[in-house]
């Protein structure tokens, strides 16, 4: 059996994980592969921290979710090539998702235009969104 959920019921699920994560979400990005779940530690070198702004992410609609205002680095932690992002409530510990990165077209669930990443170079993430499954 295969379900399907609603556009109604995916933009509702999107809007759940902002309010979960909270207001003013931690994004890193580490080196190497990623741990095995978001429970497990963090493995590599951290590359880039940045403080999301207060609303992350813009409301969902059509089963997306996509970044809002400016997600920045102006000074990169560490030098190394990008391999996996977190995504931290405000304390910065509690990972509430975690993913690829690859260069842009790459296939990785976070695109960086330049996946080599030096210590104090700025980082932005210009494009992100989460898509709901099911449709």
């Amino acid at each position: 059996m295969t379900i399907q959920l609603s556009t109604a019921v995916r933009n509702a699920d999107l809007d759940s994980f902002e309010t979960t994560v909270g207001a003013s979400a931690v994004l890193k990005m580490f080196t190497g592969s990623m741990p095995a779940n978001c429970a497990a530690a963090d493995t590599g070198t951290l590359l880039a921290s940045m403080t999301l702004p207060s609303d992350w992410m813009a409301a969902a609609g059509s089963g997306a979710k996509s970044k809002s205002g400016t997600w920045s680095d102006p000074s990169a932690d560490g030098t190394g090539t990008a391999g996996y992002f977190r995504l931290y409530a405000s304390d910065g510990t509690t990972c509430g998702m975690q993913g690829t990165i690859t260069i842009t077209g790459g296939g990785g669930d976070l695109t960086l235009d330049n996946t080599s990443i030096a210590t104090t170079q700025t980082v932005t993430i210009s494009v992100f969104t989460l898509t709901a499954g099911n449709a």
